[in-house]
């Protein structure tokens, strides 16, 4: 084959996506395609005509293909500069033919190591070296050189080459969106090694921290209107994500619908039993178990139905037909509604009737499991980021301890259980009042603990008589057990750890409440 061809791409990729489509359209375009082996023998397998990169370098992939594209003559077509007079001269003396073209993505490091039993050294060889080293070579010589990296490019890059319009701003976003793969690949290895280094999780909080999201959607605007806003998503993330969720139907979701159906999820996701939470801002408005989820649905709407008012919904359960009729009750408004599945009498009720039909969103997410390994959880400030644990471990009941003279009954414990639980997704200051697996009270986000007992009060009116409070951290004084008892709380659990410990104790003594100890705080922010 002549060394003298118009134009010549360089193809080497691990995901395939599209890839025979894109061969498609390069030959027809005058392309001499050069290829690896796996890419090669898959383009080949589809009628494809492709230069292995051995026949061109002269030299053979060695070492089970670790070593393929690591050559000269791959790296000079690539890097090279023909109006350059050293370059000419280089490319001349070594018969080098440039590359107009290349595509390349990586090994999937990223999903590898999230995998389950997924040893070190499997990890290891999906650290890519002769990709990244392509297509960085690629993306500094862009004004020349065009990178692809990505299957979702490949249509508008064939459309634009067509047209002939591979304009110097089009190759710069194509250079920007390659090196941003390769710093988030290497950012990936980085915290994986560190992780690993000498068989020991290393610090979690490395001195720099750099963080990779692919962009998942614009939205129309953030919390507010004037807001901008979108969505970015972690590579790889698990299937019990909001990442990885799937719409079924509705409109687009917001900012705020987003923030809502992660924390509706996250709070139904405590319960083994069948659960449902209603989200308003962020916090559960209402909270119930139950022995069905048209149960649970039921009575965590009745826990608060003045605020459910355009609320988001969270079941731990797939939604049937019963709960769908519940959800469907007159003079409700939800905006939306997550749960692990939904079978066709669900979805053909809330896709068809007129009221619903228009405004539902119905998003279908697999429940996350208990007991994870701790993520990490960002919340930004004003020039810079904090980092910290997510509190997301369940608790050890085996060390909660009471703490009056009168012990909790049987009943009080599930629901002292049930509302701490609920309690460590509300925002602090946190107050929950509960009965009978059922929130019907909640003071949350207060300047005062005592404010938050008046808010949880408020809401539960008469329904309080015989339930239970459950506080995020300690009572710093006897007010709060006071205005508990005005209302007919019977039990408290509460993580301790004040000065006045005692104080609080003795009000609870002469109120005839229980009261427990659980030695662990969830504050929430």
């Amino acid at each position: 084959m002549s060394e003298q061809v118009a134009r010549r791409a360089l193809v080497s990729v691990s995901d395939k996506t599209g890839l025979e489509s894109l061969a498609a359209g390069l030959v027809d375009l005058g392309f001499e395609i050069v290829s690896t082996g796996g890419t090669r023998r898959f383009l080949e397998q589809r009628g494809v005509t492709v230069l292995d990169v051995s026949a061109y370098t002269g030299f053979p992939e060695i070492m089970n293909g670790r070593v393929k594209t690591l050559h000269p003559k791959v790296h000079g077509a690539i890097l090279g500069r023909p109006h350059l007079g050293s370059d000419a001269a280089a490319i001349a003396e070594h018969g080098i033919v440039l590359f107009e073209l290349v595509v390349c993505n990586l090994y999937p490091f990223e999903q590898t190591i999230v995998g389950e039993g997924v040893s070190v050294s499997e990890a290891i060889e999906q650290i890519d070296i002769g990709g990244p080293s392509m297509i960085r070579s690629a993306a500094k010589n862009h004004a020349r050189v065009a990178v692809v990296t990505q299957p979702g490019q490949y249509a508008g890059f064939v459309h634009r080459l067509r047209e002939g319009s591979l304009t110097q701003e089009y190759r710069r976003q194509l250079a920007a969106t390659a090196f941003e793969m390769t710093a988030r690949y290497d950012r990936a290895i980085a915290d994986y090694m560190n992780s690993i280094a000498n068989d020991a999780p290393a610090a979690p909080f490395p001195d720099l921290l750099t963080l990779g999201f692919q962009r998942r959607a614009a939205l129309r605007y953030g919390e507010n209107p004037h807001q901008r806003a979108a969505w970015f998503v972690e590579a790889g993330a698990p299937q019990w994500s909001l990442a990885a969720a799937e719409q079924l139907h509705g409109k687009d979701l917001s900012y705020n619908n987003l923030l809502d159906l992660d924390a509706a999820m996250l709070t139904v996701a405590e319960f083994a039993q069948p659960a449902a939470a209603v989200i308003k801002h962020n916090n559960p408005c209402g909270c119930s178990v139950a022995t069905s989820l048209r149960e649970a649905l039921a009575r965590a709407y009745e826990g608060d139905p003045v605020s459910a008012f355009g609320s988001i919904i969270g079941c731990n359960r797939p939604v049937d037909g019963p709960t769908a009729e519940e959800l469907c009750q007159p003079e409700r408004f939800v905006e939306a509604v997550i749960a692990p599945d939904w079978d066709h009498e669900a979805l053909d009720m809330l896709t068809t009737r007129p009221k619903w039909k228009n405004s539902i969103r119905l998003i279908k997410m697999a429940v996350p499991p208990r007991g994870l390994a701790v993520t990490l959880d960002y919340r930004s400030i004003s020039g810079g980021l904090l980092v910290q644990d997510r509190d997301e471990q369940p608790d050890d009941a085996s060390g909660w301890k009471t703490v009056t003279s009168r012990e909790p009954t049987p009943q009080q414990r599930e629901d002292l259980a049930f509302t701490w639980q609920v309690c460590r997704h509300v925002k602090s200051n946190a107050i929950v009042f509960g009965r009978s697996g059922q929130v019907v009270g909640v003071g949350a986000g207060q300047m005062s603990r005592l404010d938050s007992v008046f808010m949880a009060s408020h809401k539960a009116s008469q329904r309080a008589r015989d339930g239970v409070m459950a506080s995020d951290a300690f009572f710093p004084f006897r007010d709060g057990i006071d205005e508990a008892a005005r209302v007919g709380i019977a039990a408290v659990i509460q993580p301790g750890g004040s000065r006045r410990d005692d104080e609080v104790i003795e009000a609870c003594n002469e109120h005839g409440i229980a009261m427990v100890f659980t030695g662990q705080r969830h504050f929430r922010h």
